[in-house]
């Protein structure tokens, strides 16, 4: 099953045989990404980065066939982290780290074709990439900014046609005011945003217990990290977010009122 936990050791084992990267890597990334404070410094970046990139040119000596196979295991292992973490409590320091260097790798490497995509700046990727250790409360909700917990509930779940209306509402009104030619198709990337969002239960208590400006502010610092989970499906929307303020200002504002809404008509999940 793909959702097996010893997947997990497996593809780690499948990865550490290309020899592109060592545990050795994985060590020394994590040594600066796991230090106990809120935001690295300067130095944190470099010393990250400088792994990082290491590891990057020995990917880029690969074949390209190579390189998607490689490319692919790794999200395959982020992937199934990701979801496994949210239901057992790991233990497993390493796989633990591996996770933290595999995502943060991922928005290094170029992407797959001609290589022209949005790159995240080195040091807004690793800032919203940033995650506390798992055993030490990654995962905790208790008073103070957390990084987001993505457990699926049922909240958004369900779809009605006006909410395709509003949605596509964004996007007609993006391109009119921006000049972009994002069609239909291109909403999904904003869907799968707000569902991200109403799954996150600390955004739904926030939205619940709050009127819109305050619930707006609250959002907008979660906002990043939404996105950047979401990169990869929509590169082209992601880079405008990511460098264009006003853009990213009239999506945050539909965004906002949007999850808003819906918290308001959804009762409280048991």
């Amino acid at each position: 099953m793909g959702s097996d936990p010893h997947r997990l050791s497996e593809l780690q084992h499948n990865l550490l045989e290309w020899a592109i990267f060592a545990p050795d890597d994985v060590n020394a990334f994590a040594e600066v990404w796991y230090r106990r404070k809120r935001e690295h410094s300067a130095t944190d970046h470099r010393l990250m980065n400088s792994v990082l990139d290491a590891v990057v040119q020995r990917f880029l000596d690969k074949e390209e066939a190579e390189q998607e196979e490689f490319r692919g295991q790794l999200t395959a292992y982020r992937n199934l982290y990701a979801f496994l973490s949210q239901i057992i409590p790991y233990q497993d320091s390493d796989l633990e780290k591996l996770y933290a260097f595999v995502r943060n790798l991922i928005s290094k490497l170029p992407p797959p074709g001609d290589g022209q995509a949005f790159a995240l700046d080195d040091e807004i990727a690793l800032r919203f990439f940033r995650l506390q250790q798992m055993t030490e409360g990654s995962i905790d909700l208790s008073d103070g900014e957390a990084d987001p917990l993505k457990g699926p509930t049922d909240v958004g779940t369900a779809r009605s046609p006006d909410e395709e209306v509003a949605l596509s509402s964004l996007i007609e009104k993006l391109n009119e005011r921006f000049g972009t030619d994002f069609t239909e198709a291109d909403q999904l990337f904003f869907d799968q945003i707000r569902v991200s969002a109403e799954q996150d239960e600390k955004i739904v208590e926030a939205a619940r217990a709050n009127n819109l400006a305050n619930f707006s502010s609250y959002l907008e610092r979660m906002l990043d990290e939404l996105f950047i989970d979401r990169m990869e499906g929509n590169e082209e929307i992601f880079s405008r977010v990511m460098t264009d303020k006003q853009f990213r200002a009239a999506a945050h504002e539909h965004l906002a009122s949007e999850i808003f809404r819906r918290a308001q008509k959804t009762d409280p999940v048991e």
